[in-house]
């Protein structure tokens, strides 16, 4: 690791910009792309876990990808700004990942943002971890400040109210971190034979999902939305023509 930060630190001393972080060591051209980025950016490892650890912080983990648009929207909006870059690194430990470089890491949090926003993901993927890796908060993309592109919440009251929770209100975080993981392990499980959905489940499943559809902009629930082509497929394939159309103006 010493040598490591020795590297950086060369690094930083030959370059013309006014921030470098670890992520110039990586080989991912993605992470790379943060290594300029006022966020002390960790790349994920043991590295990083054994750091929130030491500090006692949560993690602030960002999972993207190099032709992600949102994802350099959100570095521009909030990774770029000095002002939210100072309360990501006093108050958590950083963490960028690939998710092309590390699809094993993408598969396992993806589910947590899933499961904990009703089925919606994308990506970026923006998710608080306790300091062993279990999900506190998850989300997509988020703007910066509260407002910001027509959002209720932005990532700076987000971390804001986060870390304080975590000073004050820990045990409750920890408790619903927990619940989260063991309804992660459960889907992770194969369903037994007798557990699958037969087809007499579809009517429900349309039904649950046109009442979230937006028949003026098109899509499901609310923003940031993202295509969900196996839904989409579903509702193709439907007997009754509004959820056809629904599918094919979204």
């Amino acid at each position: 690791m010493a040598q490591q930060l020795d590297e950086a630190a060369r690094l930083a001393g030959a370059s013309d910009q006014p921030y470098v972080n670890r992520l110039i060591l990586e080989s991912s051209p993605y992470l790379r792309q943060h290594a300029h980025n006022p966020v002390d950016w960790y790349p994920w490892g043991d590295e990083a876990l054994a750091r929130a650890q030491a500090l006692d912080r949560p993690i602030l983990l960002s999972v993207g990808y190099s032709t992600c648009h949102w994802c350099h929207v959100m570095a521009h909006e909030s990774f770029e700004d000095p002002q939210i870059a100072a309360l990501i690194n006093q108050g958590f430990v950083p963490v960028k990942v690939d998710r092309e470089e590390r699809p094993d890491i993408d598969e396992v949090y993806m589910a947590a943002v899933l499961a904990m926003n009703r089925g919606r993901g994308g990506w970026p993927m923006t998710l608080v971890l306790t300091p062993t890796g279990e999900p506190l908060f998850a989300a997509t993309y988020l703007p910066a400040r509260d407002g910001d592109r027509g959002s209720r919440r932005g990532l700076q009251y987000v971390l804001t109210q986060l870390s304080d929770d975590w000073r004050e209100r820990r045990s409750e975080l920890l408790a619903h971190a927990a619940q989260i993981t063991e309804h992660l392990v459960r889907l992770a499980a194969p369903a037994p034979p007798g557990d699958v959905p037969g087809p007499e489940a579809i009517p429900g499943a349309i039904e649950r999902l046109m009442e979230g559809y937006d028949p003026v902009y098109g899509g499901f629930g609310p923003a940031p939305r993202f295509p969900r082509p196996v839904l989409l497929e579903l509702l193709l394939r439907s007997a009754q023509q509004p959820p056809r159309d629904a599918a094919i103006t979204t």
